[in-house]
């Protein structure tokens, strides 16, 4: 398969890469510079530019089987980059055609808001990260994609197991967990096998 990978440069997003590029793929990224994802592989093309520069994300997006982001909040950075990045990625798609989506929410978007008093009070926590993946899962929906939407609960950077649960109706709890590089290699299966179509599963341990 042939994949276009945002937020590629990210904890999640650089064992995406490596985890597709040890199962055959190959991979397309959009990065700010050439440098910030250091993998020596002629299967990975580096494509430099902005969110917001459309040409540079249509050229990621182009020809692929494929595109997964897994943007997310960075520490200084815009506290609307899944909404703004996953808007630019849906012109994109529609400009070339590219069909298959599967975007990184989290559990407690949308109508998980209210599955625990735990949640509720994450969604106060960080509520302007939630009102992000609210408005991206919108723009999702809505879309003419084949699109899913991952929701893992809290993220840590244990090994990958295997040992992960994914279902629409799934409630982790307050000790829901998963590994970054176990979300990896979910969101990498679903598109290899093209399930959980217009679905959003919610994926823990």
């Amino acid at each position: 398969m042939k994949l276009a990978i945002f937020g590629a440069s990210g904890a999640t997003g650089r064992l995406l890469v490596e985890q597709a590029l040890a199962a055959g793929h190959d991979v397309t990224v959009l990065l700010r510079s050439a440098g910030s994802l250091p993998l020596d592989d002629v299967r990975v093309q580096r494509i430099v530019g902005q969110l917001d520069q459309p040409d540079a994300v249509a050229a990621v997006v182009q020809g692929a089987d494929a595109v997964i982001s897994v943007l997310g909040v960075r520490k200084g950075g815009a506290l609307t980059v899944c909404t703004d990045g996953i808007r630019s990625m849906l012109q994109a798609m529609q400009h070339t055609g590219t069909q298959r989506l599967i975007a990184l929410s989290a559990y407690g978007a949308s109508e998980t808001r209210d599955h625990s008093w735990f949640i509720r009070l994450v969604r106060k926590i960080i509520r302007e990260k939630m009102r992000d993946k609210d408005a991206m899962e919108k723009l999702v929906r809505a879309s003419t994609t084949d699109w899913t939407l991952v929701r893992p609960p809290a993220l840590t950077n244990g090994a990958a197991t295997g040992a992960y649960r994914a279902s629409t109706s799934l409630k982790p709890g307050i000790t829901g967990r998963l590994s970054r590089a176990d979300l990896a290699g979910f969101m990498l299966s679903v598109a290899e096998r093209g399930d959980f179509l217009y679905q959003a599963p919610v994926v823990s341990i």
